[in-house]
């Protein structure tokens, strides 16, 4: 019997034991992130229980983390005559603190701070889904380091948005308070999206009349999801650039009654807000060495490396743009928010013509390099996401991903085996448009190819081609002939053929197949024989 109970006693208690060493090394690396806070900002960081528990994505070693306490004294005997007006003429270590010191002085000066964030952190924390980063095993495969995803597109509006604007009206409420903001008419915002959807949500739950000005592109079901919140919607220009300019005149003039612009990516509010995301990637992936965010008007990255690199600096933080839609490149080389030209891109949440002034003089004190990623990358982004992880990413979204596949700009040895946080910052992307960007994938992955094949236009011609695809492997998805613009002989016909494929391997068999039996392909590079 002693020996029963024993067993049965272990039973219940190593569970238990187990659960707690689990909390209390979630607990350790709370603690640091709130220590790091109170040193960086001064603001005292309370413990308040979340219904979104944190997903520890890494058990690393916070010895990276821990302070050099060693100090170096001046000389004794030293003739040097110290003047704290001029570093130069102090001892080295005391130099050192000087800038530093210095730098942080020119930091707290920015629009927005590491403490802003902090509190928006508090404040906004009941109010938002506590996304996880997932560790993805088969990207991590492909792509040669840790990949953790910090899934944004699950909150409620499907995006990151959520955060600013909930930070924004939180703010404006406090500043001006309740009675006054709803009697001014409240909050404007011109956005065909994610800010519009984000807005009109949290202006609805928090009590506060939201206008949204949108361009007549808006995707319906959009302006529909923003009506059903609430919001008073007013369609109004060819693009979002004449939807702001609205909208900032309606402001100004006496029937917009004393609305308050939101700005979607520049307000100081709405960057802290974002912010939020770079705080959480360090609770749960505390030996993070790099993350990789998405850049449209920069708002977004501004305060993910303000709070990444305040909590842990020797973060390595990279910004991804689209090739058509560089705008914080031009700002950079510029050295001011510049418009940039903007072409119609897979990743059109990023395509903002000109950076905001605000994000962009945080961004460019904390990030380490911006680089930009081709519409066949994204596409592949979205495709692998979809494939390997189950997620449906918008174009927006799965940029930062983009940057890191086979062949992009950070395909590169020094990001090979290290811990690589990635936010997938959105997942509003129309059926439609999803539908079409999956073929852009396969096509890019060779999993699907067209290719012109000049055959017999007797009985039989056509039979024998298909056959031969079908021998090897080939599945055809399209075919169209072509008769009048062929001017060779009068028995034969081209025909442009689509076919679905396993991947370049299988491609390449395809075509020595159509060469071994007399066909000469031409594929839809416009190229002879381009894959053997």
């Amino acid at each position: 019997m002693i020996m029963i109970r024993s067993i049965v006693a272990s039973t219940h208690v190593m569970p238990f034991v187990a659960t707690r060493r689990a909390a209390a090394t979630r607990s350790s690396n709370l603690a640091s992130v709130h220590a790091r806070v109170a040193a960086a900002s001064g603001f005292t960081y309370p413990i308040i229980a979340s219904p979104y528990l944190p997903f520890s994505g890494a058990s690393c070693s916070d010895e990276d983390d821990d302070d050099n306490g060693s100090s170096v004294s001046s000389p004794k005997g030293s003739s040097i005559i110290e003047d704290k007006n001029d570093p130069h003429t102090l001892p080295r270590s005391r130099r050192k603190a000087h800038t530093e010191q210095r730098e942080k002085k020119n930091l707290e000066s920015l629009p927005v701070t590491f403490a802003d964030i902090s509190r928006a952190n508090v404040a906004i924390r009941h109010g938002v889904i506590r996304t996880p980063c997932v560790k993805s095993y088969f990207l991590s495969e492909l792509l040669g380091a840790n990949i953790f995803l910090k899934t944004e597109f699950q909150q409620f509006t499907g995006s990151f948005k959520e955060r600013g604007a909930r930070n924004a009206i939180l703010t404006l409420l406090r500043e001006m308070g309740e009675d006054e903001l709803r009697r001014s008419g409240g909050v404007i915002a011109a956005s065909a999206g994610n800010h519009a959807l984000a807005l009109a949500y949290h202006g609805k739950d928090l009590g506060v009349p939201v206008t949204v000005v949108m361009p007549t592109v808006a995707p319906l079901a959009k302006v529909d999801r923003c009506r059903k919140f609430g919001a008073k919607i007013i369609i109004e220009g060819a693009h979002i650039g004449e939807s702001k300019e609205y909208a900032e005149k309606l402001v100004s003039s006496r029937e917009g009654g004393g609305l308050e612009y939101v700005n979607g990516y520049d307000d100081p509010p709405i960057i802290a807000g974002a912010g939020t995301i770079g705080m959480e990637i360090i609770e749960d992936v505390p030996c993070v060495d790099a993350v990789v965010v998405p850049v449209g008007g920069a708002g977004l990255i501004a305060g993910v490396s303000c709070a990444v690199k305040t909590l842990k600096p020797d973060v390595a933080v990279y910004g991804v743009e689209p090739e058509f839609a560089a705008s914080y490149i031009a700002a950079l080389g510029a050295g001011k928010p510049v418009p940039a030209r903007i072409t119609p891109t897979l990743a059109d949440g990023l395509a903002v013509p000109t950076v905001g002034s605000h994000a962009f003089e945080v961004a460019r004190h904390y990030v380490d390099e911006c680089v930009t990623c081709t519409e066949k990358e994204v596409s592949l982004a979205i495709l692998r996401l979809i494939e390997n992880e189950k997620m449906v990413v918008e174009g927006g979204g799965a940029t930062g991903l983009a940057a890191l596949l086979p062949g992009a700009q950070l395909d590169r040895p020094e990001l090979k085996g290290k811990n690589i946080v990635v936010p997938l910052c959105g997942g509003n992307i129309d059926t439609t448009v999803l539908g079409r960007v999956l073929e852009r994938g396969l096509a890019a992955d060779d999993r699907m190819k067209n290719f012109v094949a000049t055959v017999s236009d007797r009985p039989g011609g056509i039979a024998r081609l298909t056959t031969l695809l079908g021998d090897n492997g080939a599945s055809i998805k399209d075919m169209y002939h072509e008769r009048a613009f062929l001017h060779t002989n009068i028995d034969h016909v081209h025909v442009k053929v689509v076919v679905e494929l396993q991947g370049k391997e299988h491609a390449q068999q395809i075509e020595r197949a159509l060469i071994e039996n007399g066909y000469d392909p031409v594929w839809d590079d416009g190229s002879h024989k381009n894959m053997i």
